[in-house]
């Protein structure tokens, strides 16, 4: 037996046709980065919430992928709560390309 497929994208959202795709895989990245933080740290939940200044339920949504009520912006001051530095860096896209992409990287 066979079993066919298809080669998806870098982006599971674009890939799933959602909208805001590009936004939804960096706030995904960005809470990858702060659960590992988190986890790395061994800090609790309640720890991880001092530390970024919110409550621990919000820590919980961050955690379990529940990102909708999170703006970049929000996920970007949590990890500098947590001492990281974050760069934000701007390139024309090539002409190779028709649209122009956000991306996260981490160290």
């Amino acid at each position: 037996m066979k079993i066919k497929f298809t080669k998806g994208s870098d982006n599971i959202f674009k890939d799933l046709g959602l909208p805001n795709a590009e936004e939804l895989l960096a706030k995904a990245k960005l809470a990858v980065g702060i659960t590992a933080i988190i986890q790395d740290r061994g800090l609790t939940q309640q720890q991880a919430a001092r530390i970024t200044g919110t409550s621990q339920a919000k820590i919980s949504d961050v955690v379990r992928g529940n990102l909708d009520q999170f703006t970049i912006d929000r996920l970007i001051k949590m990890l500098m709560a947590f001492d990281q530095d974050v760069r934000i860096e701007l390139s024309p896209k090539p002409s190779s390309r028709n649209y122009a992409v956000m991306t996260v990287a981490t160290a």
